[in-house]
């Protein structure tokens, strides 16, 4: 139920498709637009607002889509612009909106403008990328390291200068100081939003812009924890994070604001990327939103560690509109990080039950309506760059980005009728989506239920959040909007509480899991109720 006061994104529930793996129309072993569209109408019964589909332009594939030769063309192994369009034109049916994933910080070393670029010190695109000068004894320009490993400089011969890459060194960083390249990428959001696009994912937007005298970055003092890459051995003070790049944003949410009913979401990560992504959503000339990596790597869910997250977004004049997300194609499997010893069913119930109820718009990632636990994936069958360069201290992404399992009974589950480009999950077998919709207390319908129940609450969508006192291991808070108040009660601990709010008998339960009833919580169970 959206409120007509609210723009439809304030509190909405987004879908992420990694398009590779949701489903091969074509029998390649790769998933493809195609594929999207046909089920469609699957992901629109789950009762989620909007689509965010992983890139699908042009790419030499080195970082699967992330390394972009063209911007406003579809690589070929997932379509065509007309098979694009024609997605778009079924999700609308559907009532789906479709946010796209642009990466604006670098480009691939395929892409046109890098090609012209590196050609000479002097043609018209000379400065769309960081290029610099070798030190006197022909090191790189500074200390700075990349995310994947190693220096954050390639030397190109061409021009005798060092340029910069902050991820694979096929991933060269785009100049986005620059009047000329900003304004290029005008063009290509017009492109995207003419074609009937809904809003853009940006992909790590604190990663656009560097500091132009290329000071070195300090050291960063040591955690205790293990690091695997030079890159953790530093702040980045200078290589990311610029404070230019709120300003860019105002120029890119002006272009935004040429069209009706769009949305913006900044991907940050990073140390500092709580305060970064306040300054991104800053008042109303900004983007609408953005989501960080509290959830996406920690290791245990508790109470505590929620609260400390959630109270960094008051509903305070300013403070911008947040989003959270517990798994994504760059995260492990959020059920095998966090259900230890508990069942994983009950585990992922409370999981989505919470999620569902947090302030902010929430992301789902393919699969987690299943309960998808990691997939191991041997070293033979990687194709994740990073983990491959940093074996085997680093965990690899792709065991979050296995084929979707669509039917049981089939050799690849389902996505495709030849071997997929990575291995489905076995495991995966007794989660699939047939199985699922054939039982009625299914994962699968339970998040159906879970959002239904928050499309339906204003409070739930887009309310304000109080947390109330709750003893260790138990996380209670209310949800408030016009005369609807929310009480959601979850138990992350390991032990069970009698707990009640101090008006026990003004609440109706509405939804409950784990054994959760009012007022006795089991571990790993959670409970919504409504005030009378």
């Amino acid at each position: 139920m959206t409120d007509p006061a609210l723009p439809w994104w304030r509190g909405a529930a987004i879908y992420q498709i990694y398009p590779r793996s949701f489903a091969d129309s074509n029998g390649d072993g790769i998933g493809d637009l195609n594929g999207i569209t046909a089920h469609l109408p699957y992901v629109a019964s789950l009762g989620v607002d909007a689509i965010w589909l992983s890139p699908f332009f042009r790419s030499p594939m080195r970082d699967f889509g992330y390394d972009v030769s063209d911007y406003c063309d579809v690589d070929p192994i997932f379509g065509t612009l007309a098979d694009f369009d024609a997605l778009v034109a079924r999700a609308h049916e559907l009532g789906l909106r479709i946010i796209v994933d642009q990466v604006w910080a670098h480009t691939s070393d395929e892409h046109d403008w890098f090609i012209e670029s590196r050609s000479s010190r002097d043609n018209p695109k000379a400065d769309w990328y960081v290029w610099a000068d070798p030190k006197p004894d022909g090191s790189p320009p500074n200390n700075w390291q990349s995310v994947f490993g190693g220096p954050a400089w390639t030397w190109d011969a061409r021009r005798r200068q060092y340029y910069m890459h902050q991820f694979l060194r096929e991933q060269p960083q785009l100049h986005l100081h620059h009047a000329p390249v900003q304004h290029r990428i005008f063009d290509i959001v017009r492109f995207w939003l003419d074609r009937g696009v809904d809003g853009f994912r940006i992909d790590a937007i604190n990663h656009s812009m560097h500091d132009p005298k290329l000071r070195d970055n300090p050291p960063a003092p040591d955690n205790g924890k293990v690091r695997t890459r030079p890159f953790d051995f530093q702040i980045k003070k200078y290589s990311q994070s610029h404070p230019d790049i709120p300003l860019f944003l105002e120029k890119v949410r002006q272009v935004f604001d040429e069209y009706e009913d769009r949305f913006t979401v900044a991907e940050v990560g990073g140390d500092n990327s709580d305060v970064e992504m306040k300054a991104f959503t800053r008042g109303n000339d900004r983007l609408n939103t953005a989501y960080g990596f509290d959830f996406l790597y920690a290791p245990e869910l508790t109470a505590q560690f929620l609260k400390t997250a959630l109270v960094k977004w008051p509903a305070e004049t300013g403070t911008g509109w947040p989003s959270w997300a517990f798994e994504n194609h760059d995260a492990p499997r959020a059920v095998s990080r966090w259900a230890k010893g508990a069942d994983p069913t009950v585990y992922c119930r409370m999981k989505m039950l919470l999620l569902a109820c947090l302030r902010g718009n929430i992301f789902l990632y393919y699969g987690e309506e299943l309960g998808l636990p990691q997939v191991d994936i041997a070293f033979e069958d990687l194709q994740d760059p990073e983990a491959i360069a940093n074996w085997p201290l680093t965990l690899s992404r792709d065991g979050a980005r296995t084929p979707m399992p669509w039917r049981s009974d089939a050799p690849y589950l389902g996505f495709s009728s030849t071997r997929p480009w990575l291995p489905v999950g076995e495991a995966h077998r007794a989660l699939a989506v047939d199985v699922q919709e054939a039982q009625p207390d299914s994962l699968l319908h339970w998040t159906r239920k879970v959002l239904a129940l928050r499309n339906g609450s204003p409070a739930l969508r887009a309310g304000t959040i109080d947390f109330l006192d709750a003893p260790d291991g138990l996380l209670a808070f209310e949800r408030a909007r016009g005369d609807e108040r929310m009480l959601c009660v979850f138990n992350l601990g390991d032990k069970a509480w009698a707990w009640k709010p101090r008006d026990a008998g003004g609440w109706t339960p509405l939804l409950s899991t784990g054994g959760a009833e009012a007022w006795h919580l089991p571990a790993t169970s959670g409970l919504v109720a409504k005030a009378e």
